[in-house]
């Protein structure tokens, strides 16, 4: 059995139709359970109409994503803590920090973060972090807000094997390895080799970073064994290992 720990079941370029297929695809390959984060406003209808019609697979995060703040980011929070208060979630998510696109916004960003960390605080919920480009700013505000009970995922995680120690250091935290451990010369193979599988768990981010060999086409949960597979080669382990331990992993971050 595999656990995505992080797929965009919902995206809008695909009908509802088609997002059920890929979800029967995916089961076909194994893939047991999903995780999917929030991004805004926008996403939480389709997220949690997945959620509700697949209830024994697909489980909805609440979180704004920091693309999305923007100057009405109080808004949007706003409707994260109704959500929160009104509905039940597996974990909050997808939040953090991205100096990639744009860093108009990054005090506001690190203002929602911090936020939404309180609120995971409150409501004993994990925490899925987007950290592009901002690794270590993410680590440092998380490192300021455990107080031992804080978990969660460093969602596609591409920062260096010394961040990477720091996030398993913190207590609690587990990096998303995803397609781009296929990449050829990528330099997450080298830190998969050095992370103990004890602190991995895998995720697609559906329908982005799609693995080898399909890179290049968009991505499904379905290619998570891809994923699990490399893996394995890359630690000297059986297929099986990868897939016990990163799903004990997932179990250990998220509630249903």
């Amino acid at each position: 059995m595999f656990i995505d720990t992080h797929t965009h079941l919902y995206d809008d370029r695909l009908d509802a139709a088609a997002q059920d297929n890929m979800i029967l695809r995916a089961i076909e390959a194994g893939v047991e359970k999903f995780y999917m984060p929030n991004c805004d406003h926008s996403t939480i209808d389709g997220m949690m109409r997945i959620a509700r019609d697949w209830p024994m697979h697909c489980f909805p995060m609440m979180g704004l994503h920091p693309c999305y703040v923007k100057e009405d980011f109080a808004l949007e929070l706003n409707t994260v803590n109704t959500w929160l208060q009104t509905n039940k979630f597996s974990a909050i998510g997808e939040i953090g920090l991205d100096y990639y696109w744009d860093k108009t916004f990054v005090p506001q960003q690190k203002a929602a973060f911090e936020q939404q960390i309180d609120w995971a605080l409150q409501h004993r919920l994990a925490i899925i972090i987007h950290s592009r480009e901002s690794t270590q700013d993410c680590i440092d505000i998380v490192h300021k807000k455990q107080d031992g009970s804080l978990k969660g995922i460093f969602h596609c995680f591409s920062g260096t094997l010394e961040e990477a120690q720091q996030v398993v250091a913190l207590g609690g935290f587990y990096l998303g390895i995803g397609g781009v451990v296929t990449y050829k010369n990528s330099s997450l193979q080298d830190i998969v080799k050095e992370i103990p599988l004890e602190y991995l768990v895998l995720e697609t981010d559906a329908p982005y970073l799609t693995p080898v060999p399909h890179r290049g086409k968009k991505n499904e949960s379905g290619y998570l064994p891809l994923i699990a597979a490399k893996i394995a080669e890359l630690k000297n382990v059986d297929l099986e290992e990868v897939a016990r331990i990163t799903s004990e992993n997932a179990a250990k971050i998220f509630i249903h």
